[in-house]
């Protein structure tokens, strides 16, 4: 799996931590960090979204002061589902039911340990395209069509 990852300055220490684990796990063949020291939420969000859109990563972890910034930025690039998520219920449900592709965390918000607890979780979570929500993602798809 190629995972990209960013973060504006106030996200990096985590970020960091973050991406130390996923550069040790077996599961992630690429991490690609694409912050900069003065990268904005937006630019770093953007940039990541369409990373995924454009095929050169499968997923990717954005992190803010409360990660709420970063999934809204990464969800206005056509295609790509970001959210905001800091214990087991929201990461399973923002993979197995909504099908994100981006995980967004919040510095202020998680303690390193448990961001990386979760991550590991993450990393093995698939999205069923016949579960119960899938009708609602093309629901969603056909109206980021129009």
């Amino acid at each position: 799996m190629r995972i990209v990852i960013g973060a504006p300055g106030n996200g990096a220490q985590l970020k960091d931590a973050m991406k130390a684990y996923l550069e040790s796990d077996a599961r992630v063949d690429e991490v690609i960090d694409l912050s900069t020291p003065d990268v904005t939420y937006p630019a770093v969000s953007f940039h990541a979204a369409q990373e995924i859109v454009d095929g050169r990563a499968d997923r990717g972890i954005l992190v803010c002061g409360t990660g709420i910034g970063t999934a809204i930025a990464a969800s206005k690039v056509r295609g790509i589902r970001a959210a905001t998520a800091h214990d087991l219920v929201t990461v399973r449900g923002s993979v197995q039911n909504y099908d994100a592709q981006i995980l967004c965390m919040g510095q202020n918000v998680i303690a390193p340990a448990a961001a990386v607890a979760l991550l590991d979780v993450w990393l093995d979570l698939r999205h069923d395209p016949a579960g119960a929500y899938a009708q609602r993602l093309v629901e969603v798809a056909e109206f980021e069509a129009d």
